[in-house]
């Protein structure tokens, strides 16, 4: 997918990455990234903004990223 067709590419092409990466090594890096990224964009909205789809769109990122933790990485659930 281009930039184009994401609402919230800063964040939403990072994760499309994360979750298209099949080198165990370089998922876990770009699962952390992504969650630094998701974070930070979390305090933006909360000292900015009332995006309540963005905000709803950051929260089922983070489900994705924990399925992806749980299930590629191995993490404990």
């Amino acid at each position: 997918m281009s930039d184009e067709e994401f609402k919230f590419p800063e964040w939403q092409r990072p994760l499309q990455d994360a979750i298209l990466e099949f080198d165990r090594d370089c998922m876990l890096e770009k699962v952390q990234n992504i969650e630094n990224l998701i974070s930070e964009r979390l305090r933006e909205l909360s000292l900015s903004s009332n995006d309540h789809v963005e905000h709803a769109a950051l929260k089922d990122a983070l489900s994705i990223l924990r399925i992806l933790k749980r299930e590629k990485l191995e993490f404990p659930g």
